[in-house]
């Protein structure tokens, strides 16, 4: 009979404890419009979230960059630290369901007088021995508030595990975006160097028409101002240069390797093509974007926050229950007939607490309307992300054809002014004038190459991209 009362016992526990209070879980509805502005044309080709990140970024420098990303990168590192951290949180939550079953010995000697504690010939002097083997105060989930709890630790959970992809995501954009920063600027580097060389040139002439008096000290100083301009220009281009490659060797985590900028022709039409992905729908990115589900998750484990909120208003019941033997003697412990029990059920029944439990519950309905309007925020946010991109991609390509264009005229603008000033046809004014245009046009149109892969990557991370890896096998 005694041992098969403890089973029992936990047996209708386990039955009854199956009531949630958690209100039942309805997604918010998304509060964006069903398509993007302008409706763009969808390119064929794989989502980005299903494209991996090794088919977009196809250039082996990059790729072998942002390989040494995701192996350094202490951010990435503090993130999946994190998912064992709520992995663990977690499993301590669950293990409230279950009683902490544990072995107990004890023993004690007193007696009324101090001077006879340790005699023990003394009748008054009474010894007390016990082990025991059982549970303490284990809670009965009548009501759900410890499953709540479990779940509402179960979200958070998967909520870090979605926002390590999110971080791995930005990373690896961030590498890409880096890496492409550098090669604008190497690219930058060179044309300013070839502008300084054009400038010299420009000097070295005026100075000599100067000295034999056929143009003045105006054309002379204009043109050796020009030559400084560049100058200073080169100086900050190899500032930005240094600090661009300081910030991508911080998220690669190591040092970046010298062949990472090197091969080939130089340049930003130097690299491997990023395809065009499709934009898919508005409603592609709740499922596509980890940060959005991040935010759902979160949503979610404060829904099952209200449910442990609402228990609070139900008794608690718990259950202490033991079994062990206990003798007035140390060495009768084990002897027959030694053999104890004992069986405590404790219920606690909320009456007067000073508002604690209704204010308890007015915060979690205030969290989870928090956590509504942040995973709205958070669509929101990736809407705009993805519009901005697509914009780009709709416009970005004709401003660089237009801006290369641009700087072929001046290019050619500026041979003929200075053919026309070694011949005495022009002013030196025209000629710098020509420099200066060249120049600022070469410059614009490596910004604008730039700002149209930058864009390409942007896109590929708005839509999810950047999660995939393609199998190893």
């Amino acid at each position: 009979m005694t041992k098969k009362l403890i089973p029992t016992a936990l047996a209708a526990a386990m039955l009854l404890a199956g009531c949630s209070l958690i209100p039942t879980y309805e997604r918010p509805a998304a509060p964006v419009p069903t398509t993007y502005p302008g409706d763009p044309a969808q390119p064929p080709g794989q989502a980005a979230a299903n494209l991996p990140w090794q088919d977009f970024f196809t250039d082996a420098r990059l790729a072998g960059l942002i390989q040494t990303a995701l192996v350094n990168n202490r951010d990435l590192r503090v993130s999946v630290l994190n998912i064992e951290q709520a992995r663990a949180q977690f499993q301590i939550q669950r293990s409230a369901l279950f009683p902490a079953v544990g072995l107990t010995g004890s023993g004690s000697r007193s007696s009324p007088n101090p001077y006879q504690a340790f005699d023990s010939s003394v009748g008054s002097v009474s010894s007390s021995y016990s082990v025991n083997l059982g549970f303490n105060a284990w809670e009965l989930d009548f009501f759900g508030r410890i499953r709540a709890l479990k779940d509402q630790a179960l979200a958070q959970y998967l909520a870090t595990d979605e926002t390590r992809k999110a971080v791995q995501i930005s990373l690896i954009a961030s590498v890409a975006n880096g890496w492409l920063t550098l090669l604008a600027d190497d690219e930058l580097l060179e044309i300013t160097r070839q502008t300084m060389v054009t400038r010299e040139e420009s000097v070295r002439l005026t100075k000599m028409r100067f000295d034999n008096g056929v143009s003045s000290e105006l054309d002379f100083q204009a043109a050796n101002s020009l030559l400084e301009t560049a100058r200073a220009s080169y100086a900050e281009q190899q500032r930005a240069r240094m600090q661009d490659e300081n910030a991508l060797a911080l998220l690669l985590g190591a040092p970046v390797p010298p062949d990472a900028t090197a091969g080939g022709i130089k340049g930003l039409d130097g690299i491997k093509p990023m395809p065009d992905v499709p934009a898919g729908l508005p409603s592609d990115l709740l499922a596509e974007r980890p940060d959005i589900r991040s935010a759902e998750q979160q949503l979610i484990a404060a829904n099952a926050n209200i449910g442990a909120a609402r228990a609070n208003f139900f008794p608690r019941v718990s259950l202490t229950s033991s079994i062990g033997t206990a003798s007035s003697e140390f060495s009768g412990l084990f002897d027959r007939g030694s053999k104890a029990w004992s069986f405590a059920p404790t219920v606690t029944l909320p009456i007067f607490d000073a508002g604690s439990n209704i204010a308890t519950l007015d915060s979690a309905k205030a969290g989870r309307e928090i956590a509504v309007a942040q995973y709205e925020k958070s669509i929101q946010t990736a809407f705009r992300e993805v519009a901005d991109a697509l914009a780009g991609r709709a416009t970005l390509g004709e401003q660089v054809r237009a801006q290369r264009a641009q700087a072929d005229a001046e290019a050619v603008r500026f041979k003929l002014s200075d053919l026309r000033y070694r011949n005495g046809i022009a002013s030196a004014l025209d000629l710098l004038d020509a420099q200066r245009s060249l120049f600022t046009a070469q410059q614009s149109a490596v910004t604008t190459r730039l700002l149209q892969l930058q864009n390409q990557v942007t896109l590929y991370r708005t839509l999810g991209g950047g999660w995939a890896t393609r199998d190893k096998g």
